[in-house]
């Protein structure tokens, strides 16, 4: 699957498996249900289970179809497997990593190699790997100086053997292109960055236009000259439209491409323009949500199948042939599906199936013989369990927009099958990260967990989510600790009128923007939250933005700068830190966990511990963990697993629920605890 989605860096996003928690008030309330009555009964999952490294995860097939290959634990960590397609069983880990663990991989086009990135702790500064599948020697692609970062721009079908990279090393904010021989490691300059934006290249990697940022936010899409010098504008993006317009693939003669558009309507579709005419061809649309994705055939590149997101995933057939594959996948599966690879033939697919009630399970799917064969499951320990159901909703917002939003409910609390319990519960309100991201439908680990813990878990997304067309995401634009967040406020409302949560156990968490609603429901709105669990969140806008890595700022003007505002004029920086949580210390109230990387280049350590400080000279409760191996979110298990036994507690003093006790969590983990150990039963003895 391909995504149209430009690429613009949502630098609240990436945090990963992010989680929320709670502490400080009365375990036992006997004013309405409470969670020992209607999830106590049900089996306590562990949560090395939902958190734990996956048994396997990310099952590929090679292009030429005589490998396959999947990301499992060897000796802890994540590691890249392959075995022969025809004895599956008979794997091998080829990579060694025994740190953090690598949670990416593709295949060379001519199925020689695998490629994957990985950084240093947490940092972003990713180089490009390339492995042999048969002798497991694993080479460097860019050994970059100190500081710099690499990223795989292309691999084409049309170059095999070679792969074009992308390199910070010469100019720290822009990125120079590379061809790289994977199996030499020899690379040669293709194009060196003279202040663009973005490269756009074709299926051979020759640069054909670049995108330039505008004062105003917008941006041009430009043609290349033969010295890679701009030349007539391609295409104009008003910066209403960035998020939501961006030039996609080439056709496999180079002669058309493939747009993502939002421009003159509201949800991005799927363009086709002729490059000789100029014409324009609407290949994918949709009057609710945008084109999320596509996929292409393997030898025209042309557009066989999109998908949309809305309430859910849908998939829709551009051609006879794919509407059948359709049809039949969807005969065999229950949940929504996606095509993970495809032999270069196109004969054998690996097909990935999710669930709400059920974590992914990976098919073969042999298309001449006409069988979906199962592979494994990604947590095989969770088949027996009974998860919970997830419920779509359209809520509403105060001003009358639509939310698309996620409900989960404790086992046991909803007897006749309505969709709300019998009594009202304690809630949990998870905030996605992005902002320019957004929830969806499906298995999500932090929703079963804390279902399973007696809460019900609510999801929304707020204005400025992705997905729903530019009208939405721009309806953020000034709206950060404003509309932004009472959308969120009238979400809780919701849930509280409906009978599904109790007015005084409402926790609010999340990681990275999800972070900073946290903090911002904290201090604004003090009397709402019971408690608070604060992940990767920045505390200052105007100290986030200041810190932002070079390699942002050409994108700068467009998204954070239009959305937030500038820190560099003293007016805006002014506005931007009364709508920060550090501006508000003296009004929060509840108790907060706050977890933190100690490499996050987004969110960097200073926002936790400026909070934290101020929080304690102000003799609030807060309890203060960090990860100095970690970045943007928490990757290794050890760290996540420790993170999430403390949330774990701090909920369950904040709003009585079910806790498995921290035990050893802590056992391999780096985590520093750096405040407020006693509020949280059992953290002194072992974060120590």
């Amino acid at each position: 699957m391909k995504s149209l989605s430009p690429v613009v860096l949502a630098l609240f996003s990436g945090a990963s498996l992010l989680l929320s928690g709670c502490g400080g008030a009365d375990r036992q309330d006997t004013s309405g249900a409470g969670p020992e009555t209607v999830a106590g009964t049900a089996e306590l999952i562990d949560r090395a289970a939902l958190f734990g490294n996956p048994v396997r995860t990310q099952g590929r097939i090679s292009p030429d179809g005589r490998w396959v290959s999947w990301i499992a634990p060897d000796e802890g960590a994540l590691n890249v497997w392959v075995a022969p397609a025809d004895d599956p069983g008979n794997g091998k880990a080829i990579t060694r990593d025994r740190h953090r663990g690598i949670t990416n991989h593709r295949w060379s086009t001519d199925s020689r190699h695998v490629l994957f990135v990985k950084d240093n702790d947490g940092d972003e500064n990713y180089h490009v790997y390339a492995a042999d599948p048969q002798t497991g020697e694993t080479r460097d692609l860019t050994p970059l100086k100190d500081g710099a970062r690499a990223f795989i721009s292309d691999v084409s079908r049309d170059r095999p053997g070679v792969i074009l990279v992308g390199t910070n090393e010469r100019n720290p904010q822009f990125a120079d292109l590379y061809e790289v021989d994977i199996a030499t490691g020899e690379k040669v300059l293709v194009a060196e960055n003279p202040g663009y934006a973005s490269w756009i290249t074709d299926n051979v990697y020759a640069p054909r236009m670049a995108t330039v940022t505008l004062p105003d936010g917008g941006s041009q899409v430009h043609w290349l000259n033969d010295d890679l010098s701009l030349g007539d504008v391609f295409m104009e993006i008003p910066s209403e439209d960035l998020l939501n317009t961006g030039v996609g693939g080439f056709s496999r003669d180079n002669t058309r491409v493939l747009v993502s558009d939002s421009r003159d309507r509201n949800t991005s579709a799927l363009i086709e323009v002729d490059l000789g005419s100029g014409e324009r061809r609407v290949v994918a649309e949709s009057e609710i949500a945008d084109v999320d994705g596509f996929y292409s055939d393997l030898e025209t590149y042309e557009p066989v199948a999109y998908s949309v997101n809305y309430l859910k995933n849908e998939w829709v057939a551009l051609t006879d042939d794919m509407r059948k594959e359709f049809e039949f996948l969807e005969g065999k599966l229950k949940g929504e599906f996606n095509i993970s690879s495809r032999t270069d033939d196109d004969r054998k697919w690996v097909v990935y199936e999710g669930a709400a009630e059920r974590p992914g399970q990976y098919y073969v799917y042999d298309r001449d013989a006409g069988t979906l064969t199962p592979w494994f499951d990604t947590r095989p320990e969770l088949a027996g369990v009974a998860l919970q159901p997830m419920q779509a909703l359209e809520l509403k917002a105060g001003d009358g927009r639509t939310l698309v939003s996620y409900l989960t409910l404790p086992p046991g609390s909803d007897a006749d099958g309505d969709g709300r319990p019998e009594a009202p519960v304690p809630m949990l309100l998870w905030v996605h990260g992005g902002p320019w991201a957004r929830d969806s439908y499906g298995y999500n680990a932090v929703h079963q967990w804390m279902a399973n813990r007696g809460y019900a878990v609510l999801s929304v997304n707020y204005r400025g989510s992705t997905g729903f067309g530019k009208d939405f995401t721009n309806a953020a634009v000034g709206e950060f600790a404003g509309k932004m967040h009472s959308d969120l406020i009238d979400a809780v409302d919701w849930a509280i009128d409906q009978g599904v949560a109790r007015r005084d156990k409402v926790a609010i968490g999340g990681g990275s923007y999800g972070g900073y609603a946290t903090l911002i429901g904290m201090s604004f709105t003090p009397d709402r939250f019971a408690c608070g669990v604060d992940i990767v969140g920045p505390s200052s806008l105007a100290t986030l933005i200041e810190s932002f890595p070079e390699y942002w700022k050409p994108i700068l003007a467009g998204t954070w700068f239009r959305y937030v505002g500038d820190p560099s004029d003293p007016a805006q920086r002014a506005a931007m830190i009364e709508r920060s949580a550090i501006s508000r210390i003296d009004d929060i109230r509840a108790p907060l966990l706050v977890g933190q990387g100690g490499n996050d280049p987004r969110v960097t350590k200073p926002e936790a511990d400026t909070l934290v400080a101020a929080m304690q000279a102000k003799e609030l409760p807060v309890t203060y963990i960090n990860y100095p191996d970690e970045g943007h979110g928490f990757q290794k298990p050890e760290n996540r697993l420790s993170f999430f036994a403390v949330m774990e507690g701090f909920l369950g003093t904040c709003l009585g629920g079910r806790a498995q006790p921290i035990g050893d969590a802590f056992e391999g983990s780096s985590a520093e605890v750096l405040a407020g150990a006693e509020h949280v039963e059992g953290l002194g003895e072992v974060g120590q």
